[in-house]
């Protein structure tokens, strides 16, 4: 049954693009799974942690996505309840595929959203993002240091991957020389049966 439903939905887009291509309109696109940890490069790898810890704290269904009610419920416990209509305007404002549902990566967009300013401010996303962002009161002012002194830290590596790719490069570079090495002791003793 589910199968026959993704295929619905796929065709049924398919069709929504064919239909505006018709017309001459753009079409929106439909992100797929994208790894968040390069998408999002302007997080850190603890940062987008967190944010999985609370977007799973409040996706009840666990499904991998906030649903409307889960959403409404989510705002209720921040203490920043919305209308029925301010949950789906919420949702929409992030909701890139459609489906009337937040995935985790529609979940980080709030946040990448909330630090370029582009929420409007009375939105409940804004409201969201503020709530659940660093709260000194909470984790004290060591804690609020360290996450300063982390995002100081992050801004300042010029390469994310850097590090990883010479790490790469020096594993490879030993493994050639090993195998050199392994080549020649072989060599060394075969030459000793073929006297």
């Amino acid at each position: 049954m589910a199968a026959t439903e993704e295929l619905s939905g796929i065709l049924m887009r398919r069709q929504a693009i064919n239909d505006k291509l018709d017309e001459g309109l753009d079409i929106k696109p439909k992100y797929k799974f994208v790894n968040v940890f390069t998408e999002f490069h302007e997080f850190s790898r603890k940062e987008i942690k967190q944010y999985e810890q609370t977007f799973n704290k409040f996706d009840e269904g666990r499904d991998g996505f906030l649903d409307l009610n889960e959403v409404k419920r989510m705002m209720e416990r921040l203490g920043a309840p919305q209308t029925h209509l301010g949950l789906k305007a919420m949702i929409s404002e992030v909701d890139e595929d459609g489906d009337n549902r937040i995935s985790f990566r529609e979940f980080l967009l709030i946040y990448r959203k909330a630090r370029a300013g582009e929420l409007e401010s009375d939105s409940g996303l804004e409201a969201f993002a503020r709530l659940t962002e660093i709260n000194v009161d909470q984790v004290g002012v060591n804690g609020a240091k360290n996450f300063f002194e982390a995002k100081i830290e992050e801004l300042s590596k010029t390469n994310k991957f850097h590090d990883e790719i010479i790490q790469e490069q020096e594993e490879k570079r030993r493994e050639a020389e090993e195998k050199a090495l392994r080549k020649q002791r072989f060599k060394e003793k075969s030459a000793i049966f073929q006297h």
